[in-house]
């Protein structure tokens, strides 16, 4: 007997998390590692997902997203010492943000 439902096959492999929490670590590197984690999951369906799985994707959308913003305005800033300081806030709190997303990622827990 074929089944005829349509409803979409939810993955609990949570390998594309870690992946992306990985691309994000690797921030010293010109940047291009957590530009490339933004449009990995920006690819990403919700639908498809576990739901804690989706939830990470969203915490590191909104992350990167966040980095690339306060960095755009750090660069923006015509105060150098302002500028300087920002960065290093902004590179601080993402990586804080990793850290602890990676963490709960884990020990299973959505944030």
């Amino acid at each position: 007997m074929v089944s005829t439902t349509s409803q979409p096959v939810v993955l609990d492999d949570h390998s594309l998390g870690h992946l992306l929490y990985a691309l994000m670590s690797a921030f010293p590197l010109l940047l291009l590692p957590p530009l490339f984690a933004l449009v990995i999951s920006l690819g990403q369906k919700g639908d498809k997902m576990s739901s804690l799985l989706y939830s990470h994707i969203r915490w590191q959308r909104w992350s990167i997203i966040s980095l690339f913003s306060l960095l755009l305005l750090a660069y923006l800033v015509p105060q150098g010492w302002v500028a300087v300081s920002l960065s290093l806030l902004a590179l601080l709190w993402f990586c804080h943000r990793t850290i602890k997303g990676w963490m709960n990622l884990v020990d299973g827990l959505a944030i």
